[in-house]
């Protein structure tokens, strides 16, 4: 095969990681730039998104359709409920302090891999896609169900940016992220604002694993990885930035396609974190980001 196919085959495999990886990083850029804060078990809520899937198509093993299905409104929810109960359990105790939370969400993240790792297991379990189909390409056939997952994280993205950008919600967010004492001082209930961000900074992880799970079995680690990309996005692109978020998302993603497909996955995490320390020295808010201060 020459050379411009296997461009190609890496241009679609960066594409379909970019848009999973910003969905993924959008969470973590919310929670980041609203609350100020370092939520080091992101990857987790991205990890319990995979699983559920795979209990949820455990459920319905008739219809991998009816599975995936379920899926996607389950685990958001679930997921959801976790990271609400967080917020108040823990979060909103510890006053948000940047330092506490960061102690606080490394426990979490050891009590869900533990329990994770009790309940469901050490093994790597597949999941069935929910549709199966090839797209041809004069030079090979690619996973049409990789596309579909690359059009749906378009679909959540586009929503929320519709969410942060046209809502009353997205206002309060908005405000709370550029003055919080400000924000409050004009009425926007801003715990609940904290909250609010945090239980969907957790549903869009829980989303992201329940899509990229057919592509990947699910195991009680698989939540590394996305953490170290999603920090890695969020902070090239700018904290609380969508466009930011999506922008550095695809210079990762397609660039960690390229270099994984013509040398090694390892190299693509060294250049991505040089990238990193280059933005920090140049631009420390990101390409997008805005002082706040």
């Amino acid at each position: 095969m020459d050379l411009g196919p296997f461009l190609f085959l890496a241009f679609l495999e960066g594409t379909v990681t970019a848009f999973v990886l910003a969905l993924t990083a959008l969470g973590l850029s919310l929670v980041f730039g609203v609350m100020r804060i370092v939520n080091v078990a992101h990857g987790e809520f991205f990890m319990l998104g995979a699983v559920l899937a795979w209990v949820c198509s455990s459920l319905i093993e008739s219809s991998a359709l009816a599975g995936f299905a379920l899926a996607l409104f389950v685990a958001p929810i679930v997921v959801g409920a976790i990271a609400l109960a967080t917020d108040w359990g823990i979060l909103k105790r510890v006053k948000y302090n940047p330092e506490s939370t960061i102690v606080a969400t490394i426990g979490l993240l050891y009590i869900i891999q533990q329990l994770v790792l009790s309940f469901y297991g050490p093994e790597a379990r597949p999941v069935a896609a929910p549709i199966y189909f090839r797209v041809s390409f004069p030079w090979f056939g690619y996973s049409g169900y990789k596309l579909v997952v690359a059009v749906l994280s378009a679909a959540v993205l586009l929503a929320s940016w519709y969410g942060i950008s046209r809502t009353r919600l997205g206002l309060y967010m908005r405000a709370t992220q550029q003055d919080m004492e400000m924000a409050q001082a004009f009425g926007v209930p801003v715990r609940r604002v904290y909250a609010t961000v945090f239980v969907l900074g957790a549903m869009l992880a829980a989303m992201a694993g329940v899509l990229i799970v057919p592509v990947q079995q699910a195991h009680y680690l698989m939540g590394l990885d996305p953490l170290l990309l999603s920090f890695i996005v969020v902070i090239i692109g700018g904290l609380g930035s969508l466009k930011g978020t999506v922008v550095a998302a695809f210079v990762i993603g397609i660039s960690d396609g390229m270099i994984s497909v013509f040398f090694s996955p390892t190299l693509a995490k060294i250049l991505a974190t040089l990238l990193v320390a280059a933005v920090l020295v140049i631009r420390p808010t990101g390409l997008f980001g805005e002082d706040t201060a």
